[in-house]
């Protein structure tokens, strides 16, 4: 097969698809494997690794579109991306469709096989998810933290505090991956922190996993409400694989917070869990409204590329291998958990929460590709 990675166009996105030690390992499986110039340069990976590794350099990313069966990148393609797409082709990458109906009526519309690092299961783990979502979820509290501070419109609240004055308090709403990661992150920095979710079993791991230094809430209408009345930083961390993300925190419920609070809405990328979050970047990354602090970078991972990209390519290598060995459809049959990460198949919408999300007929992953 041959597979190709493009430099990312995402603002401030400096991770890449492939690494070198991706591609040697491609070649060696007998595969041809194209890499666009400068493609691995944000991360740390030079051109030159990229030849040592076996891999052909292509000066411009049609020209990798044009020869490759499957690309492999990081982010969503963007609108420029969208007439590079061909009938046939595997995009395998990250997606985020249900807060995204344009990109979805591209994907159809080009015919091509697009396959969701972020709906990829083994178990009830999200294998290509998990990492980003590790790092996310530490990057959450860095970014919150520093956006405290006044000169970013932040109330001057140092979360760990200093002896004889009170520490901040932080609230995460989602206790999965992102969520236990800020937990971690909050609790190293000496913070009071409260998380909140819905699933029993989980909050009761949590519990165990963090003991005191966590307090651990069924997520109500009135316990979030209870708790953004005393929060000084709020991570959103809430997922629904494929859908879009429920409003936790309505415009409503800002006028509940203290001014100059933080709220990081991790969950930005499938439309995030605060009603007024909107999609931010790296360059602009935060906003104020009603005196609350919005960050809504959508993609956060993408400020430490080196670390991303390697911890990217553990969890996703191994089923672009999968596909390059075995063609995408003879794959996703031995491969239960590749065939929920098949969002759009020939011009089908193949994942029921994005079907749903937008309103859009679903069909069957194994059933679109008979």
């Amino acid at each position: 097969m041959k597979i190709g990675t493009t430099r990312e166009l995402k603002n401030h996105e400096y991770r890449v698809g492939l690494t070198p030690d991706n591609v040697s390992a491609f070649v060696a499986a007998g595969h041809t494997v194209f890499v666009e110039t400068g493609a691995g340069q944000g991360a740390g990976f030079s051109d030159q690794a990229y030849r040592e590794a076996g891999a052909t350099m292509c000066a411009t990313p049609k020209e990798v579109f044009d020869r490759c069966d499957m690309i492999v990148k990081v982010k969503e393609p963007e609108e420029q991306e969208y007439s590079l797409l061909r009938k046939d082709q595997i995009l395998y990458t990250y997606l985020h469709l249900a807060p995204n109906p344009a990109l979805t009526q591209a994907l159809v519309k080009s015919g091509c096989k697009a396959v969701a690092f972020e709906t990829i299961t083994d178990g009830n783990v999200l294998p290509c998810l998990r990492p980003m979502s590790q790092i996310a979820g530490r990057l959450s509290v860095q970014e919150g933290a520093k956006y405290l501070e006044k000169g970013f419109g932040g109330s001057g609240i140092l979360l760990g505090g200093v002896p004889g004055v009170q520490k901040g308090h932080v609230v995460i709403l989602g206790g999965g991956t992102a969520g236990e990661y800020a937990a971690k992150a909050a609790v190293g920095v000496g913070a009071r922190v409260t998380l909140l979710d819905v699933n029993l079993n989980r909050l009761s791991y949590l519990d165990e996993l963090f003991g005191n230094t966590v307090e651990t809430l069924y997520s109500t209408e009135a316990n979030i409400r209870k708790a953004l009345s005393t929060a000084d930083l709020v991570i959103g961390t809430v997922l629904i694989p494929g859908g879009k993300t429920p409003h936790l925190i309505r415009k409503e419920h800002l006028a509940l917070m203290k001014k100059g609070a933080v709220i990081v809405d991790v969950a930005i990328d499938q439309g995030g869990c605060c009603e007024t979050s909107h999609v931010t970047t790296h360059d602009d990354p935060v906003f104020i409204e009603q005196g609350i602090v919005h960050y809504c970078v959508g993609n956060m991972p993408g400020a430490v590329p080196y670390t991303s990209t390697i911890a990217l390519a553990n969890a996703t290598f191994r089923y672009g291998m999968l596909m390059a060995n075995l063609g995408l459809e003879e794959a996703v049959r031995r491969d239960a958990g590749l065939a929920n990460g098949l969002n759009v198949y020939c011009g089908k919408v193949t994942n029921r929460n994005v079907a749903t999300a937008l309103n859009l007929p679903f069909i069957a992953p194994l059933d679109a590709i008979g």
